[in-house]
């Protein structure tokens, strides 16, 4: 390794279900507009607003049922609950059927966003970096791996806040399901072992306080807590 002028960031890791090993991020991307019913909740037309990708540094992520600041520079943020696909392939203008072959496993975990500076952000046609990457904007639990290929999805997607259900929806309402959200993706950019693509949140989106306490869960992961500190 070669000398650097100050000490390099610790690896981000994420643990997997019944593994001592820990699943190294490389990058994480994240799609929007990826189920109708969210879609409408924020005023688009399923019609006219296909999946849209933007992404979080590695080191947005927040594992370990780890605790959550409230961010800075917001006073209106909101939680997304989404399915996590965590890579162990590359993937490069991939088929269908290469994408369901590189799934390494499923997690469940929250796209936490400033919706008022995404309502701003909309407004001005500007980039959604400060609503979408900051600090801690993405919680994450653990990684369950896959025995083959990822096939078809379905089951609940829900998430609690002090045990009151805010969120409740399918895996199998994607309007791009997993397999073709990925060959999208790859059209893009290089995909690599270690990438995590969040995919996307049903309706329900709502704000968070401080002292919340969050619970999330997708068909197929395990469970992810954390709370709003």
């Amino acid at each position: 390794m070669p000398e650097t002028v100050f000490t390099p960031p610790a690896l981000v890791t994420i643990p997997v279900v019944d593994q001592q090993a820990r699943f190294a991020v490389r990058r994480v991307f994240c799609a929007g507009r990826n189920y109708a019913d969210h879609v409408v909740e924020m005023g688009g037309n399923i019609n006219t607003s296909p999946p849209v990708f933007f992404a979080k540094p590695a080191d947005a992520l927040v594992s370990d049922d780890g605790d959550v600041p409230y961010p800075r520079a917001t006073s209106d943020l909101h939680h997304e609950v989404e399915l996590v696909l965590a890579l162990g392939k590359p993937l490069r203008q991939a088929s269908e059927e290469d994408a369901c072959n590189a799934v390494y496993g499923l997690a469940v975990g929250v796209d936490l966003t400033r919706r008022d500076l995404q309502g701003l952000a909309k407004k001005k046609a500007a980039p959604w970096t400060a609503a979408k990457a900051f600090d801690h904007s993405a919680p994450i639990g653990p990684i369950t791996p896959l025995s083959g290929p990822l096939g078809p999805l379905t089951g609940p997607i829900r998430l609690r806040v002090n045990g009151d259900v805010r969120q409740n929806g399918d895996l199998a309402h994607m309007l791009w399901p997993p397999a073709k959200l990925l060959a999208a993706l790859s059209e893009l950019f290089d995909l690599k072992a270690g990438d995590l693509v969040f995919t996307g949140t049903p309706a329900g989106v709502g704000p968070l306080q401080r002292g919340d306490m969050v619970d999330a869960k997708a068909h197929g992961t395990a469970d992810l807590h954390f709370t709003i500190i």
